[in-house]
C-alpha cells in the first residue's frame, strides 16, 4: 500500500524491503532512507527522466561527489540545493507520493 505522505513512507522503514507494489523511486528513496546507497542509486540510474536525474543528483550529493551531483541537478533542470540531505530526501519522497513516481 502505498504511504500517502512523508510519515507514513519513515514507518515503513521498519520493514526489511520496500513493498513490491511500490513505484522504483519510491523504493530507491527507501533504500537510501535505510542507508543502503548502492540499492538506491541502482534503482536511480535505471530511471530516465527529470526525477531520475534528481534522485541521481541527491545521491552523488550525499555521496560527497559536488561535480557530479552538479551534472545531474542540470539534467534535472534544478539548481544545486542548499537544504540539507534530511529536507531534500523528504522533497523527493513527498514529489514522488504527489504522483510523479
Amino acid at each position: 500500500m502505498m504511504p500517502q505522505n512523508y510519515s507514513e513512507f519513515n514507518s515503513t522503514l521498519q520493514l526489511s524491503d520496500p513493498p513490491k507494489d511500490w513505484p522504483d523511486a519510491l523504493k530507491a528513496m527507501w533504500y537510501d532512507a535505510q542507508e543502503n546507497w548502492d540499492a538506491a542509486h541502482d534503482i536511480a540510474q535505471e530511471l530516465h527522466s527529470k526525477l531520475g536525474s534528481w534522485m541521481h543528483a541527491y545521491l552523488h550529493r550525499k555521496e560527497g561527489d559536488r561535480f557530479n551531483a552538479g551534472y545531474w541537478y542540470r539534467l534535472a533542470g534544478r539548481t544545486y540545493p542548499d537544504i540539507s540531505l534530511d529536507v531534500e530526501l523528504q522533497k523527493i519522497v513527498e514529489f514522488i507520493l504527489e504522483g510523479n513516481g
